[in-house]
Formats: C-alpha cells, sequence, structure tokens
C-alpha cells in the first residue's frame, strides 16, 4: 500500500513530463521486481474509461463515450449522463456498460456531465427492458422514451439570443420587429417562449431570417425539467440555549410583533425541551404567529432568525389510519383459496368472475398476504377513471403503503415515485396504468391485471407497441412473482391459455349479496325509425325507463362509443363532407367549441356558414356522438343533472375524480360516456342502463370485433343494479337478430368464445397464429405503394403464403403520411426468435436501399 501510494505521490510530482520518463524516475525508488508487479496497476489507472450508453432515439445499438477522469470513478450501470449527439444536440443517457475499449468505427466524445450519485435503473429493469425491444421488434432507445417520466430527462431546447451589435440595412418586416422588440425586454429566450408571447405561428421561418441577418444568435442549452420541491423553514441563528433565549426576550421587549414570532417559534420548536429542535415551516410560523412576513425579515437583518431550505416530497404524506380487512363471503373465499391453490403449481392464474362478483376484495386479500411477507405488489387497471375509485378502497386498508402512478398526475410527481420506489422505503403497492409496468421494484411478489381484456392495455402509437398484460407477465416471471388476470369477459387469448392448462382457472359465478344479473331488454330500433316512433336517438321503452329511474332517485348511464356532437357534417344539396387536410378521414363536429375537429391529428376548421363547394346552405349532422346525447337529454329531462365522461371532458385527473364522485354522491343523476363507463366503475344507485347503438361495435372491419362487441356490451350492462336490486338495460340495434345480441342477454360468454375459435383456427387468426402487422409510411403516395410491394415480396420470400397484402388500412392518411399494411401470419409452434431476426433484416435491407430511404417502417406485434 506505501509503494503505491508513492507511485501516486511521484507521478503527481512532474505533471508535464511523459508517462515514460516519469515511469523511468521511479525505477530509482523501487526494486525491479516490484516494478513488474506494479507497471499493470499503472498502465491500468492511466487508460481511458468507456461507457456504452442508450439514447432516447429509435438507434439499433449503444453509443460509447469517453469517460472525463472527474466521472471516472463514480459512474455506475444505471445512471444518467448528459452526452452530445449530432452536431449541437445533447441527450440525457443511460450508462449500459463500463469498460476500457475504444470502438473503431467512430470517433468518441466526452461525456458531458454525470446526473446521478446512484442508479435510477436496477439491473431487472435492463432485463426487462431488452426482452421489450427483442420482443416488440423496437430498439431500447424507444422502450427508455416510454418508460422514463420526462422529469428525469434533461432536453436539448433552442435558445435564440438578441445580438446587441446588430443594425438593420434595410427595414425589417413586422413579424421580425415583434421578436426583436421581445428580445430587447428579454435577451435570452427560448423558442417555445417566444412563440407564446409573440402569438405568431410558423414562427421558425422568422428566427432563420433573423439569424441569416445576423440580428440574433442560437444555441443548444440543457433544460432540467424537474426541479426538487423545496419549503422554507426558520430556525434561530447561533446557540439557542435558556440563557440566550432570555437576552432576546430583553432585547424585543419594545418590538411586541417581533417577540410574540420569537415565542411562537419557541413554542413550536420545542427548542429548549429538545437535543434537537423540531423544524418550523416559514408558512407555519407566520400562520401561526398571526404576523406579516416583514416582521420575520426584521428578525432575520437582526440576525435572531435565519431562513434555510429544506427539501420535500410533493407526493400526499397524509397517514391514512389503515382499516380492518371486509370478510370474504362464501363464494369468495372459495375462489381466493383456489387461486392461493393454483400459485403453488403454476406462475398466472385467471379469474373468471362475473360483474360485481366482489373480484377487487379478493385482490385485497391477496395484497394484504403478499405485503405481510415483505413482498410489492403492482395493480394494473385499464383506465385512469378506475383509480379514483380503487385507490379510495385500497387507502381505507393500507393507508399510505400504496402509490399512484398515471400520465394525469403532474410529471414532478411521478418523478418522485420513481425516485421512492428505488429506495429501500418504497411503497408497498403500486397502483397504476399500462406505463407502471416500467418503475422500480426491489422485491415484487404479485401482479395483479384487473380487466386484463382491455384493449387499452395496448400501447398503439408511438413505439414500443407493447401490450401491458403480456409485459406484466414477463415482469413478474423475472421477479419470480405471481401474475393474476381478473376480468368478466376475458380476451379470447387468455381463455385459450386457461383451457389448455397454461394458466390456473378460478371461476366466480355469483355476483355479492347475490344480486341477479340485470334484465337486458332488446330494442329493434331500425323498425322503430321506419314507424317514427325514436325521440331523437331514444326509444321509447328506454325514455319510460328512465323517467321511472328518475322519479325513484335513482340513476342511468348511457353508453355511446363515440365522442363529439356528430361524427360527420354533410351538405343535403351536393353532398359535400369536409375532410381532414392530413387525414383520410371526415372531420367530427363539436359543438361545445362550435369547431370540426379530426381525432386523428387534432386539426381544426371553423365550420362554414355556407357549402365552399355548392353553397348550399342546407348543412346537415350525420351520426351523433356523447356531446349530442348531452343536448338531447337536457331536453327531455330538463330537470335532471346531467354528466358526460369522454376523452373531451376528462383531459385532467381533478376532471376525473369530479365526475366521478359527482356520481357516486348522487349529485348527477344521468351519466353519457364512451367506453370508459365500462371498465369496472362501481356504482350503487344505477337502476337503469341504455346501449344506444349496439350496431357501431358490431360492424367494424377487424376479426376482433366481435368479441370487443360482447366485452364492451356485457361491462356496460354490469352497472346496472349492482348493489339494491336488479337492474334493467335497453340494448337497442339495427341488427336483432344478431347471434351476439342473445349471447349477451344470456350472458353466454363460452357460446360466443367457442364460435369464435372455430373461426379463427379456420382463417389462421390468434390464438393459433401469431400476426405481426408491417406499416409503412411516406408522403408520396405512389412511391410508397412501389415501396410496399417490394417489401411484401421480400417477404414472401421468407414467410411464404403467410404473408397478406399491401393493403391500404382503413384510415389510408394520418398527419400528411400515406399507409400501408401487410400483414404476417405465423404459427404459435414457429420459433419466433427466428422470425423477428429475419424481420429486422429485411427492414435493414429496404432502408439501406437509396431509393427507400425517406420509407417508414415499423411492426405491430400482437397487434389489437
Amino acid at each position: 500500500m506505501q509503494k503505491v501510494l508513492l507511485i501516486k505521490l511521484r507521478l503527481g510530482k512532474f505533471p508535464l513530463l511523459t508517462f515514460s520518463s516519469r515511469l523511468y524516475l521511479l525505477r530509482y525508488e523501487l526494486e525491479a521486481s516490484d516494478f513488474r508487479k506494479l507497471f499493470f496497476f499503472i498502465f491500468v489507472a492511466t487508460m481511458n474509461k468507456y461507457v456504452d450508453v442508450i439514447l432516447p432515439l429509435p438507434l439499433p445499438k449503444c453509443f460509447t463515450y469517453v469517460l472525463p477522469d472527474e466521472f471516472a470513478e463514480e459512474v455506475k450501470i444505471g445512471c444518467r449522463v448528459i452526452v452530445p449527439f449530432g452536431r449541437k444536440k445533447y441527450y440525457t443517457a443511460i450508462v449500459r456498460n463500463v469498460h476500457f475499449s475504444a470502438p473503431r468505427e467512430y470517433e468518441v466524445k466526452e461525456i458531458s456531465a454525470l446526473l446521478d450519485a446512484s442508479p435510477i435503473l436496477l439491473p431487472t429493469q435492463f432485463k426487462f427492458w431488452e426482452w421489450i425491444a427483442d420482443y416488440y421488434l423496437c430498439t431500447q432507445g424507444d422502450v427508455y422514451k416510454a418508460a422514463l417520466p420526462s422529469g428525469l430527462k434533461l432536453e436539448s431546447e433552442t435558445i435564440v439570443e438578441y445580438n446587441p451589435d446588430f443594425e438593420a440595412d434595410a427595414p425589417l418586416s413586422e413579424r421580425e420587429q415583434k421578436i426583436l422588440d421581445l428580445l430587447s425586454v428579454d435577451p435570452q429566450q427560448c423558442v417555445t417562449k417566444l412563440e407564446k408571447e409573440s402569438e405568431l405561428k410558423n414562427i421558425l421561418s422568422v428566427v432563420k431570417s433573423l439569424l441569416d441577418k445576423e440580428a440574433i444568435f442560437v444555441k443548444e442549452e440543457l433544460r432540467r425539467t424537474y426541479k426538487p420541491k423545496t419549503e422554507a423553514r426558520v430556525r434561530l441563528a447561533g446557540v439557542a440555549d435558556e440563557r440566550r433565549l432570555h437576552i432576546l426576550f430583553d432585547i424585543l421587549s419594545r418590538a411586541p410583533k417581533q417577540l410574540a414570532l420569537l415565542m411562537k417559534y419557541v413554542e413550536c420548536s420545542s427548542v429548549l425541551g429538545r437535543e434537537k429542535p423540531k423544524e418550523v415551516s416559514k408558512k407555519e410560523l407566520l400562520q401561526q404567529a398571526g404576523v406579516s412576513p416583514a416582521i420575520l425579515n426584521g428578525l432575520v437583518e437582526k440576525k435572531i432568525f435565519e431562513i434555510y431550505y429544506r427539501e420535500i416530497g410533493r407526493l400526499n404524506r397524509e397517514v391514512n389510519i389503515a382499516g380492518e380487512l371486509n370478510p370474504l363471503n362464501e363464494f369468495q373465499q372459495r375462489a381466493h383459496d383456489e387461486i392461493k391453490q393454483c400459485f403453488q403449481e403454476k406462475n398466472v392464474c385467471l379469474l373468471h368472475g362475473v360483474t360485481s362478483s366482489g373480484k377487487t376484495e379478493i385482490y385485497i386479500h391477496l395484497i394484504e398476504e403478499t405485503i405481510r411477507q415483505g413482498k410489492q405488489v403492482l395493480y394494473l387497471l385499464p383506465e385512469i377513471a378506475l383509480t379514483t375509485q380503487i385507490t379510495e378502497r385500497l387507502q381505507r386498508v393500507f393507508g399510505s403503503r400504496i402509490g399512484i402512478y398515471h400520465s394525469k398526475f403532474p410529471d414532478a410527481e411521478r418523478v418522485e415515485i420513481w425516485q421512492k420506489q428505488l429506495g429501500e422505503k418504497g411503497y408497498d403497492i403500486i397502483l397504476g396504468v399500462r406505463s407502471s409496468i416500467f418503475l422500480p421494484f426491489r422485491n415484487l411478489g404479485l401482479v395483479i391485471v384487473d380487466e386484463e381484456h382491455e384493449n387499452t392495455y395496448k400501447q398503439q402509437d408511438p413505439a414500443p407497441r407493447y401490450h401491458a398484460r403480456s409485459a406484466a407477465i414477463v415482469l413478474a416471471t423475472m421477479y419470480g412473482a405471481k401474475t393474476l388476470l381478473g376480468t368478466a369477459t376475458p380476451s379470447i387469448e387468455t381463455w385459450q391459455n386457461a383451457m389448455l392448462g397454461k394458466f390456473g382457472f378460478v371461476q366466480l359465478k355469483e355476483r355479492y349479496k347475490e344480486i341477479q344479473l340485470p334484465e337486458i331488454i332488446p330494442v329493434d330500433i331500425k323498425e322503430l325509425h321506419r314507424k317514427k316512433r325514436m325521440v331523437g336517438q331514444f326509444s321509447p321503452l328506454l325514455i319510460q325507463y328512465m323517467k321511472e329511474a328518475l322519479e325513484q332517485k335513482e340513476q342511468v348511464i348511457l353508453f355511446q362509443n363515440r365522442r363529439g356532437f356528430a361524427p360527420m357534417v354533410e351538405c343535403r344539396t351536393c353532398g359535400w363532407v369536409p375532410k381532414c387536410k392530413n387525414c383520410d378521414v371526415s372531420l367530427t363536429y363539436h359543438k361545445g367549441i362550435n369547431q370540426l375537429t379530426c381525432h386523428y391529428c387534432g386539426y381544426t376548421y371553423q365550420l362554414p356558414k355556407a357549402c365552399p363547394a355548392c353553397e348550399g346552405t342546407e348543412l346537415v349532422n350525420r351520426g351523433f356522438g356523447t356531446e349530442k346525447i348531452e343536448d338531447d337529454i337536457k331536453v327531455i329531462f330538463p330537470e335532471a343533472a346531467v354528466a358526460r365522461m369522454d376523452l373531451d371532458t376528462t383531459r385532467t385527473r381533478s376532471a376525473y375524480e369530479k365526475i366521478i364522485a359527482d356520481f357516486e354522491q348522487g349529485k348527477t343523476d344521468i351519466l353519457i360516456g364512451t367506453q370508459m363507463v365500462s371498465k369496472g366503475l362501481d356504482f350503487d344507485h344505477v337502476s337503469v342502463v341504455g346501449i344506444l347503438n349496439a350496431d357501431t361495435m358490431l360492424n367494424y372491419p377487424d376479426f376482433r370485433s366481435y368479441e370487443r362487441a360482447f366485452q364492451l356490451m356485457a361491462q356496460v350492462a354490469g352497472r346496472a343494479g349492482r348493489k339494491n336490486k336488479r337492474g334493467r338495460v335497453v340494448l337497442q340495434t339495427k341488427s336483432i337478430d344478431h347471434p351476439i345480441i342473445y349471447q349477451v342477454i344470456g350472458n353466454n360468454y363460452e357460446e360466443m368464445v367457442n364460435g369464435q375459435l372455430a373461426e379463427r383456427q379456420m382463417f389462421h387468426y390468434p390464438p393459433y397464429y401469431r400476426l405481426i402487422y408491417v406499416y409503412l409510411k411516406n408522403h408520396n403516395e405512389s412511391l410508397l405503394d412501389q415501396m410496399a410491394t417490394v417489401m411484401a415480396d421480400k417477404l414472401r420470400t421468407v414467410f411464404g403464403n403467410r404473408v397478406l397484402g399491401p393493403d391500404k388500412p382503413p384510415v389510408a392518411r394520418i398527419q400528411t403520411l400515406f399507409i400501408k399494411k401487410i400483414v404476417v401470419k405465423i404459427e404459435q409452434n414457429a420459433p419466433m426468435g427466428r422470425a423477428r431476426e429475419l424481420l429486422l433484416r429485411i427492414q435493414r435491407e429496404m432502408l439501406e436501399d437509396e431509393r427507400y430511404k425517406s420509407l417508414i417502417i415499423y411492426y405491430d406485434m400482437d397487434p389489437m
């Protein structure tokens, strides 16, 4: 150890000498044998250290950077680093590996900053990321972007800086002058801020012209999106003993308000009774003393008090008193015991329980048993709206041991949940939507996937296009945890896995308190329309039942799986229909904002007063959405309190909570909603449910449309008559003889599944085959057609007749990009690893061809 220290001292003594010259000096102080032993140590100590990092970009591999000496000993796998990439951009990257090998393919850049003292990603998370990237045919950069809250990423943002030496040679345009006027007030501003303050559209063109004239400079700066929340605290300056306090009381005897503040501090901090006084917040002290901040500032100036800041969390710190578990009834207890038995033999179990059978109560008992063993639980829900109800039920039992994680929470709160989960005192239970699978867990013991059939568990865009149910099963396996899938209407794939013995299977056929399933009454609206007996979109029977329910102070839910006022506006004279300029869809009319909106790209268009094609003034609405239903109901039942729950009314977390809370408390009589209202919400006083048009679900061009229609109708029907009495469901349809209608009425799930399985086996669909959709996109339609044909031919040479297409999808242009789709069907027993290799190879071949460089290609594995 002494000799090693000597080497460090001697090397440090001659910093300007070459490495070999410094070694030569050391030869005189060490014996030859010692020198040989220690040469390797010196060589390694002076080698450069490199890190492989994952960038938040769709890159097929990691990139290598050299570590500066100041970070060499501190950096760890899983830490975040700032790296330069490209000419001017900076990104937050995750360290994947630390080594001593420099890459030969490119010039190595240096890391700019190390952000973490300890890793923010655990080893199991890396393994999980690799599985998602491999299975869903995307990159780890795609997974990184989806997994981390944006507050854990530093972003490179363009900063515009005013040039004080600029002199104009010619008059500036009005737009250019407006930008310079703003910069003269604040010389450095980011583009987004300038755009907001100037209210100019296409501001980048103005910035470019000013840049060309050298009126401004631009630079890239790192912006930290997450800042820890701090709180101002007050403490006594200097020693806080009894003698000093008496002196201070004497000094302040002529300043009664300052004296009162000091005495209140002594009371709040218990400064005399404790070795270490309690911390006192500035806000709390001023409130309790009833004085203004100026009084406190006066004491700070006199060096009696000092202000300091303490980091505090944004998370709810109220510790709810944990309540007792509700006892399970006979049927629930039997299901609970069967699940425990299944878990002894299998890692995954399906709980098939009818609506309102009390599945959540079984979950709560299983959660309690898991956390008693010192393990964590992940409870997944398909919809944010559900978390508000389930949270209250779980908090009554588990108090503050539960953390909630979803996108409606502020980003800073999600960052703090992530950081809390990294520590030894993470939440015992995480309740959240699909993105919760990416959170760090130290000791995961149980994963519950509630309403496992829901298609909202599948991420559509952007990549990774993962299914949270499948990913959760893999995640649980990595931790040696168990997975419980719960639903009244299982997905056909899950049902098949349970029937084949791959998953455990438990049934719960009795509703809680043995309440009967609702009476479902089909109504032929085609015939009623013909006889002109419909009142808007409502049959006379539905109106009669709604009227009876409202008279008895009961509640009503109306289901229409389409938002907006009217899906289409049409000119009665010439048939003109307003279409989106970016997408191949008609615009939906929203009456509340009096605008036509595209539900794919967000493009808005003011409703014209006359038809632009023929100048006719008869523009009529075709079809109806939730907004139109709300308008009509207010006319029919003017005294009723009506609320609407769809994407337009639930933009924020508080909006969800208010709509549900008002309905629970009886402040709302009629709730109108899209499929949000179908997903496991539990209301005590709903006696009537109206399904306004079942045909929109049945007539969708998808092999899963019958399965989905059954699931949606059965789930919506399950909201009726849940606790007090048997409910009624009015099912309005133009296809009264359709088999699905009678299967829903009889709650005959198995008949629906058996029919669908026979069809799917015949036509090579899941669960007998795996589906992979290949999407190709381009701005040039004719070039896209050519590229799609070439790619389909390449796929056929490898996969043969398993390839279908290329074809246009139902919406063939979105956000100005034309789309083509190729379908690949692969047998369940085929080696999927090899299939994925071939698909990625063909994608690379296409993109390496100069003609197809503008092509966008991606795969959707197990599409929904």
